[in-house]
């Protein structure tokens, strides 16, 4: 029974570009969720337009939808955000940049986004998605549509991240992101704790992804299919901004 509901889950979402399954590797169940960009208008939202205040939590972008006549289909954490709450690096939302590149380098100690390499998850304006390190997007010089800044890097050209230690006691729910593809972009949290290393060779090994960043840990989840994978809900706090994947409602 649990295999045939793993294989029905998002397959009601397929033909609008969502594609979600669980996945099982090294002992961990993980929520994988493929973004076809060609079908699927992948976004980011962070302030209600209307009021400027911060959505803050996936529930409230939801109504937001619903008020607007828009069907919420998949929405995750975009990153890592600072004490007042605002994203700690690159933001870009529709070709606006809210929050400029973060080059400095901070303390280890002081979070995940300064454990080096940090990067950048980005859209540009022909729909392609692409991660690289802070620096490599800097010297890029691009000018994306939408973009995230987060940290640290999970796999650098096919590598995993020598900071990380395989047998590490640091142990959490975590969420990444990955573009195998230009135009494909791969979220995965995961279901129970698990440190860096580990989840760094899942993005590498499992999904074969070349270059993978990590969003967020302890607070990460995702909502697709109508439901919630990741963290549990009283260790969620307010997100700043949240990738999206919206679909009109018919109205007749």
């Amino acid at each position: 029974m649990l295999a045939t509901a793993t294989l029905l889950c998002g397959c009601g979402q397929a033909s609008q570009g969502i594609a979600s399954h669980d996945v099982v590797f090294e002992n961990v169940h993980y929520r994988v969720v493929t973004v076809d960009l060609a079908k699927a208008d992948l976004g980011l939202h962070w302030r209600d337009p209307a009021t400027g205040e911060p959505f803050a939590s996936i529930r409230a972008l939801q109504q937001w939808g619903t008020s607007h006549h828009r069907q919420l289909l998949f929405a995750a954490n975009s990153g890592i955000y600072d004490a007042r709450g605002e994203p700690l690096g690159l933001y870009v939302e529709n070709g606006k940049t809210l929050k400029p590149l973060n080059t400095v380098h901070g303390d280890p100690g002081a979070g995940n986004f300064s454990l080096l390499p940090n990067g950048v998850f980005a859209i540009d304006a022909n729909g392609h998605a692409s991660v690289q390190t802070t620096a490599d997007f800097a010297a890029a010089h691009a000018q994306p549509r939408w973009a995230t800044q987060s940290g640290p890097m999970l796999v650098i050209d096919g590598k995993i991240n020598p900071e990380f230690v395989a047998d590490s006691d640091s142990i959490k729910w975590r969420s990444g992101v990955c573009a195998r593809r230009p135009d494909e972009a791969v979220f995965v949290v995961s279901t129970a704790p698990v440190n860096f290393h580990a989840f760094a060779m899942l993005f590498r090994d499992k999904l074969g992804c070349r270059n993978a960043l990590y969003l967020d840990g302890t607070l990460s989840q995702i909502y697709v299919d109508g439901n919630y994978y990741g963290a549990p809900a009283f260790m969620v706090k307010p997100y700043a901004g949240m990738f999206t994947v919206f679909a009109p409602v018919n109205r007749d």
